[in-house]
């Protein structure tokens, strides 16, 4: 017998040799091995042979009650642990549902893998009964979207899921189960436990790095994307510390360097410090860790010029394909922040650091800039007031969680972000992505302070995962900005079309007593004098709680008034 066919045969004995497994027992014993600890999930008829196998396994499920809530917990696991979030949902509308959270997946470079049920292979192409092609469907949204024909495929399938979901920029992947394939019977051995592919800066390239700083006279180092973790954020610390590098933050990334750190100087997302702008437009060197620069951070793209910025630019990514995509960097580093932050140890600062003064200045601006004991605006509950509160009792710790709207501006410029794994906000702009997120923390992390922001409009997009939240009994701390409007759309009406509202009122419940309806904690909120009480009040219920703030519609930013806005648009159009 020729010899490579018997190295054939040979690589084929244990697949030969292997127990007979239904498909979905097949998958489940794949998820076991891959490490998965947590699945959450809307259960569906169209996938309850792995419903049946995940009965014996070692594996939590959250049960949740939409399927988009499902997938933006999912989403929250990734980015807290960088392992992928694991999410099953039924086929069709289920699918649908879900989609929001692969959107934000993607975006936000997360690992994740969304396990979707599907109709029998004899039925394809009938339009059947929830029929999709998730192929066409999930393409664009996901790094890789397939169906699986043969369940003797899934370890093949669900190893290259991780391996694509963990690797170069994290993603989602989406995997369709037909009906029959997770009942039908095959003998396949199991796949080998992932490993992420790291991939490590050269030599010669972190010697280029330290040749740029000792010639730089006033560089910047802009920190975002995934990839990171305690450590790597630990190591660019003391790189930091070690040059008295200014350090800023990108959209929604504030927990990647400490707030209160001598060098930290701000983060780039929306209504930005107009001085940390200056000072990124001035800086001959710009050091881009992770990150992508894109629109939100690079204030639409005009932070930097396109292609070749006007500033020398090192760019580290752990996807090649980023690198040189929107930026032309006179240095390309593709490497992940964890490789890249281990090799700075070897990178050494000059003689002189001529720009540790303005480190310092940029520090005060800071801090100057997130104070919120100066804010007033209208109405009798000032937002000043409540964060300075929570600044001084939450634990710097606390997990925050929001979704989208002008109501995140509190958290995003008021609460110094101290610590790795406490922000969970989508890049993509997701409403409705707080309150599944501090459910899917607290599920993995029990031990942990939850808050989540919301506005009326961004939480009724998925508040009734609260009902989740009492179901499993996270004491999930909801503060509940309550405008009675889409204030965000609003605030671009009043600049846009002034005095032409349209389609932004709302008319909200009474959201203290939805808390209670729901088995929670509600309380009303209406002034300053009543929050500092009614949080105490909330912490030591112990219960999932709403605290239902009733904020003056004039109230859209720290700064600036709705009537400000208008009679500011009103004026250019004279």
């Amino acid at each position: 017998m020729p010899s490579v066919l018997l190295s054939i045969l040979s690589h084929r004995e244990p697949s030969m040799t292997a127990p007979s497994r239904t498909g979905g027992q097949i998958l489940v014993d794949q998820l076991t091995l891959h490490g998965v600890d947590h699945i959450f999930c809307v259960p569906g008829e169209s996938y309850l042979a792995a419903l049946d196998a995940l009965h014996d396994a070692n594996i939590a499920i959250t049960v949740c009650r939409q399927e988009g809530g499902a997938a933006m917990m999912a989403e929250a696991y990734g980015k807290l642990t960088g392992r992928p979030g694991i999410c099953f949902v039924t086929r069709g509308p289920g699918a649908t549902n879900a989609s929001p959270g692969i959107h934000i997946a993607k975006q936000d470079s997360t690992p994740m893998i969304l396990f979707v049920g599907q109709i029998e292979r004899g039925m394809r192409e009938r339009e059947a009964f929830q029929e999709l092609d998730y192929r066409a469907a999930f393409g664009p949204l996901a790094k890789w979207a397939t169906e699986v024909d043969d369940p003797a495929r899934f370890p093949e399938i669900v190893s290259r899921a991780f391996h694509v979901a963990t690797s170069g920029r994290p993603g989602p992947v989406v995997i369709a189960l037909p009906e029959d394939v997770l009942t039908e019977m095959a003998a396949v051995a199991d796949a080998p436990r992932y490993q992420v592919i790291e991939t490590h800066p050269g030599l010669t390239q972190m010697a280029e790095l330290q040749k740029l700083l000792h010639g730089a006279k006033n560089p910047i180092a802009l920190l975002g994307g995934s990839r990171w973790s305690e450590l790597a954020v630990q190591r660019f610390v003391r790189f930091a510390e070690r040059f008295e590098l200014p350090v800023a933050c990108t959209f929604r990334r504030q927990m990647l360097f400490p707030a209160d750190h001598a060098s930290h100087i701000g983060d780039l997302g929306l209504g930005v410090n107009p001085k940390l702008l200056a000072r990124i437009k001035e800086a001959d060197l710009v050091l881009l860790v992770g990150g992508r620069l894109s629109e939100v951070p690079s204030q639409a793209y005009t932070l930097l010029d396109i292609p070749v910025p006007q500033q020398t630019m090192v760019h580290v990514h752990p996807d090649p394909s980023e690198l040189g995509r929107v930026y032309a960097p006179h240095l390309a580093i593709n490497a992940s922040p964890i490789a890249f932050t281990a090799a700075l140890e070897a990178v050494h600062p000059p003689a002189s650091l001529p720009w540790s003064e303005g480190t310092k200045t940029a520090h005060a601006d800071y801090l100057a800039w997130s104070d919120p004991t100066a804010i007033r605006h209208a109405g009798a509950l000032q937002m000043g007031e409540v964060m300075t509160y929570l600044r001084k009792t939450l634990p710097s710790d606390t997990i925050f969680c929001n979704g989208a709207g002008n109501f995140a501006t509190w958290v995003h410029r008021f609460w110094p972000f101290k610590h790795y794994g406490t922000q969970l906000a989508p890049t993509s702009g997701s409403m409705g992505y707080g309150v599944p997120a501090g459910v899917g923390a607290m599920r993995i992390r029990p031990d942990s302070p939850v808050v989540v922001f919301a506005g009326d409009g961004d939480f009724l997009m998925n508040g009734q995962e609260f009902a989740t939240a009492v179901q499993y009994d996270l004491p999930i701390l909801v503060i509940l900005l309550d405008n009675g409007m889409y204030g965000t759309i609003r605030m671009h009406q009043e600049r846009e079309y002034p005095g032409r509202v349209s389609a932004t009122m709302l008319r909200n419940p009474d959201f203290a007593a939805y808390a209670n309806a729901f088995g929670g904690y509600g309380e009303r909120v209406t002034t300053t004098e009543e929050f500092a009480p009614a949080l105490q009040r909330a912490l030591t219920s112990s219960k999932p709680a709403i605290l239902h703030c009733i904020i003056d519609p004039e109230a859209i930013t720290p700064t600036m008034s709705l009537s400000q806005i208008r009679e500011k648009a009103l004026a250019g159009k004279k």
